[in-house]
């Protein structure tokens, strides 16, 4: 079974070929179904071997397609390296991919460019399959690259927009600023091992390096830069919320499914580098816990669905970078996998809202729609429980309370970072159910014309069930002895020592945990539902919380300051740069090839006297220095 594995990401890249060549001559249904399809036969394969890999339990498979290029002994192969970690990852893209497949094509029915939407679609699924399995850094960034490409051509996809092309080149801009930092990284990876192979390399650095070298400091940095430049976090994270110019089911497969989670399986994959960096791993956590408020606060105060959906996954992704820089590996791999769920879940419920109410994306316009759209609200509610990580029924509570635990309780957590990650519980569950009382309740302000069709609603039930179970194969201990996911792992990831003093004490901060969240909803339900026009007038009150708000709007001014800082001097100095002197070295050369081109072909004017006189000048010359040497 394991011969199949080079299936998994080709069938994807396959139907995008296809759909590339073919596409525009092929019936609307065909297109979907090979785009659906390829993805959907790729989750099929995971499955079986995710069948025979947990039966069988071995450390790995690795399977050698063919070398892609051998260069002074440098010799990277097209090969794919499948263990527990990737088997996760690997899962979540193929599965979750073919759900936002079929939720796409009822979405994007009516869309004219309909075979370029699936090949950018299958493009991107199989780029990503690429990166997770790639079992050499080459390879990996290969795949980091390619879903940087299709993020861009998915985000402006509608470009005849001027807007959308500009948050596509936004997006392609800044993440190549961390992308050119992660490929620095790999020279010194290189220099230093003389290969590429990420399993040679993770096996020498330990006896290469000890803890806390500076190459090995420098190395880790290198790759935070390209994790936080792909994962959206800061100071990196402007070009995400943007990124929802593109079509509805895109933006369900960048923040779910691809895209922003490299950076977290890129950091998981080099543990044993991150692990021989201690600032490295305390700047990865400080990163998270910054980035999880920032972003969070800036949910707070959006109206647009899919703008605070963005947010809420920058600041999710940062209880990712939380975990893993506490050394809680299987934690934040665990949050990944769930936050696919909920937040897949989450963002097709929203498109199904748009599409229904004639493209209508902000809040505010909305209202009433529980009961004219009863799927997408009940589906919506559970994912955003889940997000929220309403105790006991959500797989989201299961998974942040482990991060919360080991934020405190573990080797590398302090009570900062804990704080960091209740605060951000606490305004995650304000701004989830603001979402859920301003769109579903209240007065209904534009009319459902729209409601989801079959091929729609279907994926929104798998995941809400997904995000409700999820959870429960990693239950916490005081509940039961079950850590099967945590098993799964341990063979690839560190496991995390736990602060004895007050490792019996995990059941209070369970209790607070879950408090936090319910007392946000609580808070939710006070200012958006019960007495909405009296918050509102609190916060228009004071020239403090409305400078406040206007600044978390804003992002915290992130733009706005690379702005002032990076483009307006680039701007400038390219207009500078129009006639400067290096450009006249250029035209100087060019000029005077241009004047002996013209004295050279006076020479050729096709008058025979003149020929004769220049071979008599030429035979005199050449007698005279004859003579004369």
């Amino acid at each position: 079974m394991e011969n199949l594995l080079w299936l998994i990401p080709a069938l994807p890249f396959a139907g995008a070929l296809l759909l590339i060549l073919f596409g525009r001559r092929m019936p609307r249904n065909l297109v979907a179904i090979l785009g659906a399809g390829s993805v959907g036969f790729s989750a099929l394969i995971t499955l079986l071997l995710g069948f025979q890999f947990l039966s069988a339990r071995p450390d790995f498979y690795v399977q050698q397609v063919w070398t892609w290029f051998d260069v002074a002994g440098f010799s990277p192969g097209i090969a794919f390296h499948l263990d527990a970690l990737s088997l996760v990852f690997v899962f979540v893209v193929t599965f979750v991919g073919f759900l936002i497949h079929v939720y796409s094509a009822g979405y994007m029915a009516d869309e004219e460019d309909f075979a370029r939407f699936f090949a950018c679609m299958n493009l991107f699924v199989g780029s990503m399959l690429m990166l997770v399995l790639a079992d050499n850094l080459l390879l990996l960034y290969l795949g980091w690259e390619g879903v940087g490409l299709c993020s861009y051509l998915l985000i402006g996809f509608w470009y005849k927009n001027p807007a959308n092309g500009y948050a596509a080149r936004k997006a392609f801009i800044i993440t190549r600023v961390g992308d050119t930092a992660m490929a620095i990284g790999l020279f010194i990876l290189f220099q230093t091992f003389g290969t590429l192979n990420i399993q040679a390399i993770l096996s020498e650095a330990p006896q290469t390096w000890p803890v806390g070298s500076q190459k090995a400091v420098l190395t880790a940095f290198l790759l935070l830069g390209g994790a936080v430049g792909k994962s959206g976090q800061l100071p990196l994270q402007t070009w995400l919320p943007d990124a929802m110019a593109g079509p509805t089911p895109v933006s369900a497969l960048i923040h779910a499914a691809t895209m922003v989670t490299a950076g977290v399986y890129l950091i998981a994959r080099t543990n044993v580098i991150f692990e021989l960096a201690p600032p490295a791993m305390m700047a990865v956590a400080i990163v998270g816990a910054v980035t999880l408020l920032i972003a969070g606060c800036t949910a707070l105060t959006q109206y647009d669905l899919k703008r605070v959906l963005a947010y809420s996954t920058i600041s999710q992704i940062g209880y990712m970078f939380l975990a893993l820089g506490v050394g809680a590996w299987s934690a934040g791999i665990f949050h990944f996998m769930i936050h696919a769920f909920f937040k897949a879940l989450l963002f097709l419920c929203a498109g199904a809202i748009i599409i229904a109410l004639h493209h209508e994306q902000d809040m505010r316009q909305m209202g009433g729609l529980r009961r004219a759209l009863p799927v997408v609200f009940w589906t919506f509610l559970i994912g955003a429980a889940s997000l929220a990580a309403l105790p006991l029924v959500t797989a989201g509570f299961y998974s942040k309370d482990q991060i919360l635990w080991y934020a405190l309780a573990g080797e590398r957590g302090n009570v900062w970072l804990y704080l960091a990650a209740l605060v951000g519980a606490f305004i995650t569950a304000i701004y989830t159910f603001r979402m859920v009382f301003i769109t579903f309740y209240g007065e209904a302000k534009t009319h459902v014309s729209h409601p989801p069709g079959l091929v729609m609603v279907v994926p929104l039930v798998i995941l809400a069930i997904l995000s409700t179970v999820g959870g429960f194969i990693e239950l916490p201990h005081n509940f039961a002895h079950l850590t099967l996911f945590s098993d799964l792992l341990q063979p690839v990831l560190p496991g995390i020592a736990v602060d004895e003093t007050i490792g019996e004490s995990e059941w209070m901060f369970q209790t607070l945990a879950a408090g936090v969240s319910v007392v946000g909803l609580f808070l939710a339900f006070l200012f958006f539902y019960a007495r909405p026009a009296a918050f509102q007038e609190t916060i228009t009150r004071s020239k403090v919380t409305m400078a406040i708000r206007d600044f978390w709007f804003s992002g915290w001014g992130f733009d706005k300051l690379y702005d002032m800082l990076f483009v307006r001097p680039y701007v400038y100095l390219s207009k500078l740069n129009k006639a400067d002197v290096i450009d006249e070295i250029y035209t100087g050369m060019a000029s005077l090839a241009e004047t002996l081109n013209r004295a050279l072909s006076r020479t050729q004017d096709g008058v025979l006297r003149n020929y004769i006189t220049g071979v008599v000048v030429g035979a005199v010359l050449i007698l005279t220095l004859s003579l004369l040497l």
